[in-house]
C-alpha cells in the first residue's frame, strides 16, 4: 500500500522529492503558494530535469487555499517551505494528518524544535537534505547534485525507530538515505555547509562550485564554517563531518593548522558533487526574502548566547540587512568587506 504523503512547499527540493516519490508509486500531494507554478503542474504535470533524469510526471498539486479539499488525512507531511514559514506550514500540516501520522522537517536550518513545539516531538521527524536542486520557472525543477548523497533521517532523541527506518526506505526512491542517531549533529553539519556557501553565492552571483573553488570565497567559507562548528559544539552537539571533512579540521585551519589542505579538500569535493545555484542565490535573483537570518543569523544568535564570537557570520548578516529584501544585486565586489576581514598570511 502506498504512503499518503503531503508536501507543503513545492519548491525545487519539494518537487524533486515529491515528483520522484510519485514516480515510485507513492500517493503524494504537492501544496504550494506560487499560483503560476501550481497552475502549470495542474495543467501539464511536473517536469524534472538534471541529474535525476528527464521526467514528465502527472502530480496532484494544490494551491494553499485548496487544502480544504483534502478528504483523506496524510500518513506524513513534509514541511519543505523556507525556514521563516515553518510555523504556519506546520499548523496547516496538522489539520490534515492522521492521529498516528508525523510531520517531517524537510528544511535547511535548525527548525526541528519549532516543528515539535506545535506537533509534539512524538509526531516529528527530521530529514537533513544533502541533495541539490533549482527551480527557475514554474512547473520545472532541476536536480543538480551527483546522487552520491541524499538524506539523513532521525528522531529528535536519537533513537533508531521503525518509523525512521520506514521513512528512510521511502526516500531511497529519491536518493541514498540513512537513519542517523545524531540528528542535531547532522543538522549543524548541514548548517555549516549552508553558511559556507549560501551567503557568498547570494552576494557574489557565484554558483556552488565556484564558491568552493575560487580562492577568495573558498577561504571565506572555511572561516564561516569554523564559527558554525564552534557554536554547534558549545551548544552541546557533536558536529558530523562536512562534505566528508572532519569538523575539527576547519577549526584547526583558522587557527593556522592545515588551512591549505582543507581548502584543497573543499575544492576536490566540489568537483565531485556537481554545481548549481544555492538556494540563497536563487532567492536573491527572484527578489525574494532570503534565509540569511535563519542560517548565518542563527549561528550569530546562538554564538552570542553561548559566548562564541562569530565575526564572519555577523558580517554576512549585516551585508544582507544593508541591502534589504529584494534589493541586493549579486556582484563579486559585494564580497570585499568579508575578504578584508581575512587574516593576512606571511
Amino acid at each position: 500500500m502506498a504512503n499518503h504523503i503531503g508536501v507543503i512547499g513545492a519548491g525545487a527540493v519539494g518537487c524533486v522529492v515529491g515528483g520522484m516519490l510519485t514516480r515510485a508509486g507513492e500517493d503524494v500531494t504537492l501544496i504550494d503558494q506560487w499560483p503560476q507554478h501550481v497552475d502549470v503542474m495542474k495543467r501539464n504535470g511536473l517536469t524534472l530535469t538534471g541529474t535525476c533524469g528527464d521526467h514528465k510526471i502527472p502530480v496532484r498539486a494544490l494551491h494553499l487555499h485548496e487544502a480544504q479539499s483534502i478528504d483523506e488525512p496524510f500518513d506524513a507531511v513534509f514541511i519543505a517551505v523556507k525556514s521563516y514559514d515553518t510555523e504556519w506550514a506546520t499548523r496547516l500540516a496538522l489539520q490534515y494528518l492522521r492521529p498516528d501520522g508525523y510531520v517531517v522537517d524537510f528544511q535547511n536550518g535548525i527548525n526541528d524544535y519549532r516543528v515539535a513545539a506545535l506537533a509534539g516531538a512524538h509526531r516529528s521527524l527530521g530529514a537533513v537534505i544533502l541533495i541539490g536542486a533549482g527551480m527557475y520557472e514554474p512547473g520545472i525543477a532541476m536536480r543538480t547534485d551527483t546522487g552520491q548523497v541524499g538524506f539523513k533521517v532521525g528522531e529528535h532523541d536519537g533513537r533508531d525507530t521503525p518509523r525512521a527506518r520506514a521513512l528512510a526506505k521511502t526516500l531511497w526512491a529519491v536518493a541514498p538515505t540513512e537513519v542517523t542517531t545524531n540528528l542535531f549533529g547532522e543538522r549543524w553539519s548541514k548548517l555549516s555547509i549552508n553558511c559556507m556557501v549560501n551567503p557568498l553565492a547570494g552576494l557574489s552571483g557565484l554558483g556552488t562550485s565556484e564558491c568552493r573553488i575560487e580562492p577568495g570565497p573558498r577561504r571565506l567559507s572555511v572561516y564561516l564554517a569554523a564559527e558554525c562548528i564552534r557554536v554547534g559544539r558549545a551548544c552541546g552537539f557533536e558536529v558530523e563531518p562536512i562534505m566528508g571533512i572532519v569538523a575539527q579540521r576547519f577549526v584547526d585551519a583558522v587557527e593556522g593548522r592545515g588551512l591549505d589542505t582543507v581548502e584543497a579538500d573543499i575544492s576536490n569535493a566540489a568537483r565531485k558533487r556537481g554545481g548549481g545555484r544555492p538556494s540563497m542565490l536563487q532567492d536573491v535573483m527572484r527578489r525574494r526574502r532570503t534565509e540569511i537570518e535563519q542560517l548565518n543569523g542563527y549561528v550569530a544568535g546562538e554564538g552570542g548566547r553561548v559566548g562564541i564570537p562569530t565575526p564572519f557570520n555577523d558580517k554576512a548578516v549585516e551585508l544582507y540587512r544593508a541591502h534589504g529584501v529584494g534589493k541586493l544585486r549579486p556582484d563579486p565586489k559585494n564580497l570585499e568587506p568579508l575578504l578584508a576581514m581575512l587574516p593576512q598570511r606571511p
